[in-house]
């Protein structure tokens, strides 16, 4: 029976099939233990307290090299599978000729949910989920539970465990599933994890490897340097070809501007390769160190055409229960909203917020007139507002639930009226003599599910709506007289791996006409056909709402939960619709 688990282990750690000819490799001499060189320890642990993979149990190793010592943080690299690469012995090598610096390593087994009979032939099996998914899970668990755990070790000699929590002294790496798991930790936390090694990587059809071909030349460039290997007569199956997928991986960093480096071979889905060249693998993830891993120059069109150089995000401000709403009048300044304590700040000539309303009303969504006016709308007081600029307030129209809102420049308001997911949205037509139309959902038509930001095109023929329980902004052409037809699916969002939908919420276009959404995965950028051709993530939490502001409406704001983010950028936002 014991044997028949580790056949079935086998097959889930590198899915074993008949391999070509016997692979052959020259032997780096960091592979080798070599006389004089001190010895690191190896100590091994269990772990089964997981909250992010509950039920789990777990081995780990921590490797100690004999020149770290506790008064000074360590680098670290962190392995999924265990001890691999004959690592130890590399590491006492290459830290002993100072081609890497004092790095301590965490070898990692995936978990398993043991039965309670005691036949390991029955237990559950967890390496696929944890490492083969997207989305940030297992990096959360190294981060806050591993790491935290191996730092509650000491040496056999009483040091205690000191690890360095700068992603430019992290390292990461594995092979197959466990590959695609190590890229996964950096992409979804560089701030943690800098540097990658990647053998036989499984960027194919499993869990959503494959769309990392993709996302990697639309997103905005992160400090991730990665090294790939793998070989001609790798696994070619149901889910993918690996080699293929591996080569693809490797072209969209190039074009993506990531510093990456490979080794290609003949061999198959073994680690038989990726332990003859993890030395040399090693010495090109630390070299330089410690100069920083930084972000690349991309080929992308469209973030270039976007992106300033060496602009970032700013923090505007923090601490509020939850941000919505930004919005920019004429001469470019942002208000935005404080909705659950029901404030409304301005962001000032110093780019500070200062409070300017207390609204009992708990505005949500909020836009500027051409001339001045601002209008609010929110669920929670069925109504609609308009504020001039001393915020002397006038109910605009009643008996409605609204989510956001847009003004024309002809002084229509459109307004968004989602009711919960699981129902048909409406949107409304508010003319300016008042007169309540329902030009979507209602009666008239089947409406969104969950309709809410809405913006104009750069000519106002058109409006974009975010279908947030979906992927799919809507667009619907506008008549003369503000009706709305020719409705149709029109942007399709990418989604991230742990939930069911884009969850697009605001969205703005720029003068060009490209249109700007705040969805879970960061500003999704598309073109006028519809296609998403950029992504720039956001530093904390997902965005739930943006705007162009600023004098010359060349800096997007950002609201993020607590947070309020801005960054200049190349283009410019329309002025207020």
């Amino acid at each position: 029976m014991k044997k028949l688990f580790s056949l079935l282990f086998l097959l889930g750690h590198f899915s074993v099939v008949a391999q070509p000819a016997a692979e052959s490799y020259p032997i780096d001499s960091a592979s080798i233990e070599q006389a004089g060189v001190p010895k690191g320890e190896v100590m091994k642990f269990t772990f089964q307290d997981s909250k992010r993979f509950p039920g789990t149990w777990r081995e780990y190793w921590i490797y100690v090299p004999a020149q770290y010592r506790p008064d000074k943080p360590a680098c670290v690299y962190v392995n999924q599978d265990g001890i691999q690469w004959k690592a130890p012995t590399v590491f006492d090598n290459l830290i002993h000729r100072k081609e890497m610096p004092v790095t301590i390593g965490v070898f990692v087994m995936p978990g398993k949910v043991r039965v309670v009979d005691g036949d390991p032939t029955h237990d559950r099996l967890n390496r696929s989920f944890e490492y083969d998914g997207l989305g940030e899970a297992y990096a959360r668990f190294i981060l806050d539970e591993i790491l935290p755990d191996v730092e509650k070790q000491k040496t056999s000699d009483g040091r205690s465990i000191r690890l360095s929590k700068s992603g430019n002294d992290r390292a990461i790496g594995g092979s197959s599933s466990g590959a695609v798991c190590a890229f996964t930790a950096a992409w979804e936390h560089p701030e943690a994890f800098s540097r990658v090694f990647s053998a036989i990587g499984t960027y194919v059809g499993l869990r959503g490897g494959d769309r990392y071909a993709t996302l990697i030349r639309k997103y905005e460039p992160k400090p991730i340097r990665v090294f790939l290997q793998d070989g001609t007569n790798d696994l070619n199956n149901f889910v993918g070809d690996w080699w293929k997928a591996n080569e693809t991986i490797d072209r969209a960093l190039i074009f993506a501007g990531y510093e990456v480096q490979h080794v290609w071979g003949e061999g198959g889905h073994s680690g038989q390769h990726g332990t003859a060249i993890f030395p040399k693998a090693m010495r090109w993830l630390w070299k330089d160190y410690p100069k920083p891993v930084t972000n690349g120059q991309t080929k992308n069109p469209f973030l270039l055409d976007i992106l300033l150089p060496n602009e970032g995000w700013e923090l505007v401000g923090e601490g509020y229960s939850f941000t919505e709403g930004p919005a920019a009048n004429e001469a470019g300044e942002v208000v935005f909203q404080d909705v659950l304590n029901g404030k409304t700040f301005k962001v000032d000539q110093t780019g500070k917020p200062v409070s300017i309303n207390t609204d009992s009303k708990k505005a949500a969504g909020t836009a500027y007139s051409t001339s001045g006016q601002r209008y609010t709308v929110s669920s929670r007081s069925n109504a609609v507002y308009r504020y001039d600029r001393s915020e002397k307030e006038t109910v605009v129209a009643e008996g409605l639930s609204g989510n956001d809102i847009t003004v024309a420049k002809n002084g229509n308001l459109y307004i968004t009226s989602p009711d919960g997911t699981d129902k048909p949205s409406t949107i409304y037509l508010i003319r300016p003599d008042g007169q309540k139309v329902v030009v979507d959902g209602g009666e008239a038509t089947t409406g969104l599910k969950f309709a809410n930001g809405l913006a104009f095109t750069p000519d106002q023929r058109q409006l974009y709506v975010a279908e947030s329980a979906s992927h799919w902004i809507w667009a619907y052409q506008v008549l003369p007289d503000g009706q709305l037809t020719h409705k149709q699916r029109y942007g399709w969002l990418h989604v991230p791996d742990t939930a069911e939908n884009a969850w697009p919420d605001g969205l703005k276009c720029d003068s060009a006409g490209r249109v700007y959404v705040a969805t879970r995965l960061g500003i999704q950028v598309l073109d006028q056909t519809g296609r998403v051709n950029a992504i720039i993530p956001t530093p904390t939490g997902y965005p739930s709402n943006l705007c162009f502001g600023g004098k010359n409406f060349d800096t997007l704001y950002v609201t993020c939960g607590a947070k309020v983010y801005r960054r200049k950028l190349k283009v410019r936002g329309p002025s207020p619709n």
